[in-house]
């Protein structure tokens, strides 16, 4: 606030020093208690977002174990990618199996008979039916607005139920010394079932010339690939698909055939990928250590002389609370699985007893081997490890849980404070005006004794 005069005309005194010193005075207590409170709730705050990203990260890598598809990785080898390619997928099993390509799957694609002067060339008039080996069939109209070749293709390609047939031209050569151009009709899928006829109605009534529509029939087509199923043979037994990526044969694997050779056989090995296992769960080790790292530190109680200082959580009974529940819950057995591999304790994984959790890699990889299913059920079943720490750290983490509200209680405490330190402010305003006041009167009291004070020495002089 500022004030008409730093020193008292009539007084002598700095009053503006004065007023300002004793306002602070005044408001120092109040600010004082406003800023311990607010460094506190800060702190605090700043605490439980640590310890909740560090649950969040947490539960990042107990959600990977709680997916039982974290339990099912395989690696696959082909002894030819030249003939068949393999990706796994859910469901693999491990084992071997010897698979034959006797037959591709071929898509059909027909060349019209008849060349055209350009794909500007008038065709013919009246409708193409296409017919495929399954499914529906679709006609197209042909008129003066689309009868040229490639208006034709065109209507084709954009036909109503048109599912299963592309049409294309191609510009090729006479053999006599010129160009002409040809409908291509491919279908968009292999397989016996996608292959089409094409039949229809040529306006100039004659279906089975090559003038006109009727040129573009099947009569009057080549089919320069005929549609065919892909056969394999797995192991000596048969199989027939429409597809060359074929998925439904071996469960788990997807063949992506390349290249058919009767009686060459290929070579297919499925095994357990215990590495990636391995890894998942040393993330989750990782994890759990990490998280009890950060507690530690968030709770930490610290002595006279050591320079650290208490963590921001000292005494927090929320940090200890859910601590102890992520100990309990990570160390106690499973009752759904096999006694003698119902604990993280019995495939290799133990905390001691400063809660450090360390990984048996060599014991771990022991128990997959001898019995992937019952490693598996330590995490993925229904009280399983990672299903049980899922929903301690749900409840924890969730809108509306422990540490939101806790979170949520020391946002509005420190809105409450910003709040209190402006009334503080407000009483100190109206503090310093009224002081202002006074001293100003007074100054000027004091002014005027000091005139009549002076006034009367003259007088008493000149007397």
């Amino acid at each position: 606030m500022s004030i008409v005069s730093a020193t008292g005309i009539g007084s002598g005194l700095e009053i503006n020093a004065i007023v300002k010193q004793l306002v602070s005075v005044e408001g120092q207590p109040a600010f004082n208690s406003i800023n311990r409170q607010t460094a506190a709730a800060n702190t605090r705050l700043s605490g439980l977002g640590s310890l909740r990203s560090a649950l969040a990260d947490f539960a990042d890598s107990v959600n990977k174990l709680k997916d039982g598809n974290s339990f099912r990785p395989h690696t696959v080898t082909s002894s030819d990618e030249s003939r068949i390619r393999v990706a796994t997928g859910l469901g693999a099993v491990a084992g071997n199996y010897a698979i034959e390509v006797v037959k591709l799957a071929t898509a059909q694609k027909s060349i019209a008979n008849t060349g055209y002067a350009s794909p500007a060339a008038t065709v013919g008039s009246g409708s193409l039916t296409f017919t495929p080996g399954s499914g529906s069939a679709f006609t197209v109209t042909v008129d003066a607005s689309n009868n040229s070749l490639q208006g034709i293709r065109d209507s084709i390609n954009r036909a109503d139920g048109n599912s299963f047939v592309n049409a294309s031209i191609i510009n090729v050569d006479d053999g006599l010394g010129g160009t002409v151009s040809r409908l291509v009709l491919t279908a968009r899928n292999p397989g016996i079932g996608s292959a089409f006829t094409v039949g229809g109605a040529d306006s100039d009534g004659n279906d089975t010339d090559t003038a006109g529509l009727s040129g573009l029939f099947s009569a009057n087509l080549t089919n320069q690939t005929v549609a065919d199923n892909a056969v394999i043979r797995v192991d000596g037994q048969t199989a027939t698909r429409s597809s060359n990526s074929i998925s439904d044969v071996i469960s788990g694997l997807t063949l992506d055939l390349r290249k058919a050779e009767v009686g060459a056989t290929v070579n297919v090995n499925v095994a357990l990928d215990t590495q990636a296992i391995e890894k998942t769960v040393g993330d989750f080790v990782t994890a759990y250590n990490k998280l009890q790292s950060t507690a530690r530190n968030l709770g930490r109680h610290g002595g006279s002389g050591d320079g650290v200082g208490n963590g921001p959580l000292l005494g927090d009974a929320s940090l200890r609370l859910v601590t102890g529940q992520i100990r309990q819950e990570t160390s106690a057995p499973v009752s759904s699985a096999p006694s003698h591999f119902n604990s993280l304790a019995q495939i290799g994984i133990t905390i001691n007893k400063d809660g450090v959790m360390a990984l048996d890699n060599g014991r771990l990889r022991t128990a997959l081997t001898s019995n992937l299913q019952s490693v598996a059920e330590v995490f993925t079943s229904s009280e399983g490890v990672a299903n049980r720490l899922d929903k301690r750290l749900d409840s924890v983490l969730q809108s509306g849980g422990a540490l939101d509200r806790q979170q949520t209680s020391l946002r509005d405490q420190l809105s409450a404070l910003t709040r209190r330190r402006e009334d503080v402010q407000l009483r100190l305003d109206k503090l310093e005006k009224s002081l202002l006041k006074q001293f100003t009167a007074m100054d000027v009291a004091v002014g005027r004794f000091n005139a009549t004070g002076s006034f009367l020495s003259s007088w008493i002089d000149k007397q």
